[in-house]
This record gives structure tokens, sequence and C-alpha cells, in this order.
């Protein structure tokens, strides 16, 4: 049986996949083929609702695990994303314990947590609703991200929270939270990076954090990072069609 994404997180392996934008089947298919470890459901910043990640996980057909970020920390957000069937959760802007815990009780079926009951794609719209709701609390993957600086002070108490499976950090907007906005290498947003780091690595909390390219990606896994969000299919497509586009229109000489 293969391994599950929250168990592959526990186990400390390296996880490599896209951020998926587009709200487009097509896209989230191609990604899953080319072999990444999980792909990223973007709907918090991206124009996709929650139908069309949904199809796009149908479309992926379980080739690989797809996490789904929510665009904030409800309780409205979570169920709803989670009652598509995606295998793990991204809950923005966790900035305490307490919105730790409540994110994490949004995230499990009583008695552990207060996830409501609802038929949808995750229950094989009710042909395999008993057991769905048997594992999922055991086999879902949450992880809640990291990026405000209120968050990295109260690090330790939010690594501390039972049931998360890793917290990833945002580099960028913990950036802006401290006046520096995209300025993710200076050393004020460093510290409070390796601030994370520490805290997570000491509760044995897995890391996660956004790399742009395999440079920045291979520096992340050197810091002792295990989730990584390598690009995002956008930069992907735009990349590759400058750079082919270059090769055929050189510039003036």
């Amino acid at each position: 049986m293969e391994k599950s994404l929250k168990s592959r997180l526990a186990q400390g392996e390296v996880l490599v996949g896209p951020l998926v934008t587009l709200p487009s089947p097509e896209v989230a298919e191609i990604m899953a083929g080319v072999g990444f470890d999980y792909l990223w459901i973007e709907t918090e910043h991206a124009p996709m609702n929650l139908a069309q990640a949904q199809m796009m996980i149908q479309a992926v057909g379980g080739r690989c695990p797809c996490v789904l970020r929510v665009p904030e920390n409800a309780e409205v957000w979570i169920k709803r994303a989670l009652d598509v069937g995606c295998d793990g959760i991204v809950i923005p802007q966790i900035k305490s314990a307490a919105e730790a815990e409540e994110a994490v009780r949004c995230c499990l079926y009583p008695p552990a947590g207060k996830r409501s009951v609802g038929i949808g794609r995750a229950h094989g719209y009710g042909l395999s609703f008993q057991e769905y709701v048997e594992v999922a609390n055991d086999q879902l993957a949450i992880i809640l991200q990291v990026e405000h600086i209120d968050g990295v002070r109260n690090i330790r108490s939010i690594a501390a929270t039972s049931g998360i499976d890793a917290i990833l950090i945002g580099p960028f907007d913990l950036s802006g939270s401290l006046g520096l906005l995209g300025q993710i290498d200076h050393p004020r947003v460093r510290e409070a990076t390796c601030e994370i780091m520490r805290h997570c690595q000491a509760a044995q909390v897995p890391v996660g954090m956004f790399a742009v390219d395999p440079g920045a990606a291979r520096q992340c896994i050197d810091d002792g990072v295990s989730l990584i969000a390598l690009g995002m299919d956008v930069l992907y497509l735009s990349k590759s069609a400058k750079q082919a586009l270059d090769e055929v229109q050189p510039g003036d000489p």
C-alpha cells in the first residue's frame, strides 16, 4: 500500500511539489505526470473556486497527493475544502497557538475535533461514507502556515500544538510584516525564518518553505526543510515560453 502524504511527512522524507494556480484540470494532470511528490492546489491567491479545485484533483486521479490551501483560517473554508477529497490542507496566517488549535479542531471529526459531517467527493458521494470518516483523521495532512512576525513570536507554542503535520514558512508575507516586503534575504527576515525552524525542529515538526527555483530548493533542503513548494505553474509556463522565444529571436547585436 502506498504511503500517505501524512506518513511521509512524519518519516522526514523530502517532498517536492509545485503550486498550481491556474484553474485547469489539464495543468494539474500535466504536473502530476511530471513526477512531483505532491501538488499544491491554490485557492488563497488564485482565481479558483472549490468546484474547479475538485475537478483538478479528479484529473490527478490519485497519481500524487494533492494539498489545498484555503483562503483563510475559517471553519467554513476548511470543511468545504476537505469535502472535495484533498490529501492535505494548508491553512494560512497562523499567528498564535489558539489559532493553530482552532484550525486543527476544524480539520478533525469528533471527538478529536469539530469538523461537521457532509457528503461529497471525499466520501464517495455517500458510497464510502463510513470508510472515509473512520480513517480521515488519521490520513489528513494538516499544514499550518506561519508568515507573520506575530506567528514567529508565538512559534514555540504553535509548534507544540497537537495534531499538526508540518509548519510552512511564508517568507514573502513574513518580510512584509517586518516592513521589508520582498526582501526575503534581509538579515531580519532570515533571523525570523531561523527562529521558526529552530522551534519546529525542537518540537520535531517538519518544516515547509516556498522555493522559487531549484537553487533555492537545494538551500532549503540543506537547512533542514523537508516540505518544498517548488515554483508554480505560471512561472514554469512564462519562463519556458520566454526562453524558447529568446532562442528563436535573439536580441539585436
